[in-house]
């Protein structure tokens, strides 16, 4: 997205893209070293004192001081002595931090723009919420992603992914600018306020490319009605962009709406820290006995439970069987839930029933065809079964319809482009921001020792184990979901000469 850009001695800082620059190299800093480092030099000179800073790189989360301190090390050490000598951020005694060299801040840069799609194609701003509880966020946020799921369950319609949507959120940007962004027409924007059991939303559909609004109106509800509402708002913007069409098969709504806040607020966990999983797992486990008939949550806490230990050796026995039986419980309360059918799918596949895993993705991409994370699901596993170039079309697809996506997806673009030996583009792909520090480390370890450089692909393999300290090769091997043994020794292969262990 655009904004302003920071240039300091060598460097160039950019807030919005996540990346920071030496002599046009990349710099290796954490996403919450960036929003440090965007604070301090979007005021240079001034103090900026500790629960400050700890805002801007944590936002909403209550975290130590303690963790503070070592991101401002970290910056130090990656900066490195300013032109004079001194440090570039200087300590102000109990108090903060203060950025001290001359910052000259620059335009933004723009992004390409994106080709429209052939057919009508919108996205879905975060509503705002207008009313003075803060903890009303969470139910407009909950609005824009069911509208979100909503449109992009017709056939009709190319619909931007929730991810990219809430890029834009808090942000006030023009119509036009969005739109380019992602590549769509039309926008759908509104405001959502929740008061004692009533609820108040204003949407309001927008052509970018003239400018006109061409459609609008005000809903006056009882909080009861809000999953009626939502029917209402997605059926008047399909009639108005593609006239009136037959509905595809009705969702399972929940019935507890304490319930649906507490999945709402789970789904921005889903893909953080340890810590916020646990947070996930509770939430998730407290909507279901809520509202045992509600599928969302049972879909969620599958791969809560699947993910727990995926970055190093893998999920557990007993957790693979839990994550299994909730994905299909979730099914067979909602089987027109795309989401539910791509994260059984998922499971299936790492369970080697292969067959059965490929008809349910079939079945989530019929459901709905612009449901992102299907295809980067798919991706994976498509890779893993020696079809390397239909994963690269499956993730390349994911990216259109999320251009600014979880971190996920960069691992499993470079995943793709190292089984096709795209090593060069890999090692890009896996030294972004988003992904880096994760485990897709290993993939990037294979990329630099296929390219010969050894010295990076050894330091990159140790830093993966000082996460992953439990992590073999064999193992690894054995629990992936290979179906093709070529692809499964290109990547052993590229292990071993990174020098991970057998």
């Amino acid at each position: 997205m655009q904004g302003s850009r920071f240039a300091f001695g060598p460097f160039v800082l950019d807030p919005a893209a996540g990346t920071l620059l030496r002599n046009d190299d990349p710099v290796a800093v954490g996403h919450r070293g960036v929003k440090l480092l965007a604070a301090l030099v979007g005021r240079p000179g001034e103090i900026l004192g500790k629960a400050e800073l700890m805002d801007a790189a944590w936002p909403g989360i209550s975290v130590e001081e303690g963790n503070l301190t070592v991101q401002i090390a970290q910056l130090r050490k990656l900066l490195g002595p300013a032109a004079d000598g001194g440090e570039w951020i200087s300590t102000v005694p109990r108090v903060g931090y203060r950025f001290t060299g001359a910052i000259n801040q620059l335009g933004g840069v723009r992004r390409k723009p994106l080709p429209l799609p052939d057919k009508p194609s919108i996205a879905v701003v975060p509503f705002v919420n207008i009313s003075n509880d803060l903890e009303q966020e969470s139910f407009a946020d909950g609005l824009t992603e069911d509208l979100i799921t909503d449109l992009s369950r017709m056939p009709g319609l190319f619909v931007i992914a929730r991810n990219s949507a809430f890029a834009y959120k808090g942000k006030s940007r023009d119509v036009r600018e969005i739109a380019e962004e992602l590549g769509v027409r039309y926008l759908l924007q509104g405001s959502a306020r929740r008061v004692a059991g009533q609820v108040r939303i204003n949407a309001q559909l927008v052509d970018a490319a003239s400018g006109d609004h061409l459609w609008a109106e005000r809903f006056d509800r009882s909080l009861e009605d809000i999953f009626a509402v939502q029917d209402e708002v997605t059926g008047k913007i399909v009639e108005a962009l593609l006239g009136r069409l037959r509905a595809p098969p009705s969702l399972n709504r929940p019935k507890n709406l304490e319930a649906y806040d507490l999945c709402v607020r789970a789904r921005r966990l889903m893909d953080d820290s340890p810590q916020a999983a646990r947070e996930a797992h509770l939430m998730l486990t407290r909507a279901i006995s809520l509202d045992p008939d509600y599928a969302e949550p049972y879909r969620w806490l599958a791969i809560n439970h699947w993910m727990g230990e995926v970055h190093s050796s893998g999920p557990t026995e007993p957790a693979r069987k839990i994550a299994l039986q909730l994905a299909r419980k979730a099914v067979v309360i909602d089987p027109n839930d795309a989401g539910c059918r791509w994260i059984l799918a998922y499971l299936l596949a790492y369970e080697r029933s292969f067959a059965e895993a490929d008809a349910e993705f079939a079945k989530a991409i019929e459901l709905d065809a612009n449901e992102a994370d299907t295809f980067a699901a798919l991706s994976d596993i498509v890779v893993l079964a020696g079809r390397v170039g239909e994963g690269l079309e499956h993730i390349a697809k994911a990216f259109r319809l999320n251009p600014f996506p979880a971190s996920w997806y960069y691992l499993t673009l470079g995943q793709a482009q190292y089984a096709a030996g795209q090593y060069e583009a890999a090692v890009k792909t896996l030294r972004r921001d988003e992904t880096y520090r994760t485990s897709s480390r290993r993939f990037l370890a294979a990329s630099l020792a296929q390219l010969g450089r050894l010295d990076e692909a050894r330091a990159e393999a140790e830093l993966f184990l000082v996460a992953n300290p439990h992590f073999s090769t064999r193992h690894w091997a054995a629990t992936e979901p290979f179906r093709d043994a070529r692809t499964l020794e290109h990547f052993v292969g590229g292990y071993r000469k990174a020098g991970l262990p057998e």
